[in-house]
């Protein structure tokens, strides 16, 4: 056995596949462009490098793609096998490899608990509470996040490994239960800690959006540029939270450069690059800006996911974009597949039915009678979804502009109510309510 630089222990004895899976492990705290080429340059000076493959595993299906799921599986039978060669591993490494086997049968929730509890007594090691964090974030598990980031804060000191880094989650998890100034302090800590955390500088920025202190964010985001712009596609994010404060200030020229120059610099099918994307734009249309032949370029993907379901949230950005494009055979074909899903098992199956399928219809204009009755359930199950609060604002939006275009002011006022909870008032819902048949 011997402890890694983030204080994991592995069975590997090949020096040049521990500082490999070294610098993998530090390219995910980062969001670094070189995480991948870290992990196989690990997994090729030790194929048996067990907490790679599980993270090899685990990084399949964050991706949340349907063919996906089968290389997620064989990482895990090919971590089984290494551990089992050598005399059933470590106790970090059987950990992981069990919460990997709970992830790829669909339950994150459950994978995220054996990560906690088998790490209760060192949870401030930072690979085990970075998958935990990551897991619970796409269910929307705020609570969840913050009970384990606040057991790894009565265990942090500013010298253990990754310290910077865990600190940035807290603070995020923080923010997403609406606890802003402890969450501004605690990341801008976990910045000046350590500079590269990207999560860090993301979850102050959330922070500044939702008290409607746009010049404040924007000052923040482009302090960190030189930093934040060496990041993977997380850069794209970055610069998505950083279009959004333009577009509060009602700068829409900057807003449409951000988003051609750093939001959608070029075409790419993940989910997460479709979810700043679709949002943005809808976003802009609402405020009756003409953004051109830009739906266009989201055609491909959108088409090409039209049948993938393997996460709700992903799937209804992915709904979004065939409606604003017209593809109207391909969104009655999306929304069918939620239906189907929702008829199915697992976490993502109960997604889809509590509020991945009315709020589908509802998107698709298909909304029935009953879908519209149980705004409220929407409103209140919306989190199952996944993602950040700024993230499902788009939703909210759009139930919002469902609402409006009905007549139902008495929907209308309730879900900006909801809003206000969690984020100041914005020109957008303004815009929205001025063209609704209120």
């Amino acid at each position: 056995m011997r402890l890694d630089a983030f204080n994991l222990s592995t069975s590997t004895t090949s020096e040049e596949a521990q500082t490999a899976f070294e610098q993998a492990a530090y390219g995910l705290a980062a969001h670094r462009p070189t995480t991948g080429s870290a992990l196989d340059a690990a997994l090729a000076a030790d194929p048996g490098h067990v907490a790679a493959l599980a993270l090899k595993g685990f990084a399949s299906l964050i991706l949340a793609r349907s063919e996906l799921v089968a290389p997620a599986g064989q990482a895990l039978a090919d971590a089984r096998r290494a551990m089992a060669s050598r005399d059933g591993g470590t106790r970090d490494e059987r950990i992981l490899v069990a919460s990997l086997d709970r992830a790829v049968s669909g339950s994150f929730s459950e994978a995220a608990s054996l990560l906690e509890d088998g790490f209760s007594e060192r949870a401030a090691t930072f690979l085990p509470f970075k998958l935990s964090h990551s897991l619970r974030f796409m269910l929307g598990d705020a609570a969840g996040m913050l009970s384990f980031s606040s057991r790894v804060m009565e265990q942090w000191r500013a010298d253990i490994p990754a310290a910077g880094f865990m600190l940035g989650c807290h603070a995020f998890a923080l923010e997403e239960l609406g606890f802003y100034d402890c969450a501004e302090e605690v990341g801008r800590q976990a910045v000046g800690l350590e500079p590269d955390d990207a999560w860090g500088r993301h979850a102050v920025s959330h922070v500044y959006e939702m008290r409607g202190e746009a010049a404040k964010g924007i000052n923040w985001l482009e302090h960190g540029r030189a930093s934040w712009t060496r990041c993977n596609n997380f850069s794209f994010h970055m610069a998505w939270h950083l279009a959004l404060l333009h577009l509060e200030q009602g700068d829409r020229e900057q807003v449409l450069r951000i988003y051609d120059d750093e939001v959608r610099p070029r075409q790419t099918d993940d989910f997460r690059d479709m979810a700043n994307a679709v949002s943005l734009l809808w976003r802009l249309g609402q405020t009756g800006v003409d953004v051109g032949l830009r739906w266009s370029d989201l055609a491909e993907t959108a088409l090409t996911r039209r049948r993938d379901t393997t996460l709700v949230f992903a799937a209804l950005h992915t709904l979004a974009a065939l409606v604003a494009l017209g593809e109207t055979e391909s969104v009655h074909e999306l929304v069918e597949e939620i239906a189907v899903k929702a008829r199915g098992t697992g976490e993502q199956a109960r997604v889809a039915a509590d509020v991945g399928l009315p709020l589908a219809r509802i998107i698709a204009g298909l909304s029935t009678a009953g879908d519209r009755r149980s705004l409220d359930a929407i409103l209140t199950d919306l989190p199952k979804i996944g993602g950040s609060n700024a993230q499902r604002d788009f939703f909210v939006l759009a139930l919002a502009k469902a609402a409006g275009a009905n007549g139902d002011r008495a929907a209308f006022s309730r879900i900006c109510n909801v809003r206000r909870h969690l984020k100041v008032e914005d020109r957008l819902l303004g815009s929205i309510e001025s063209h609704a048949s209120l």
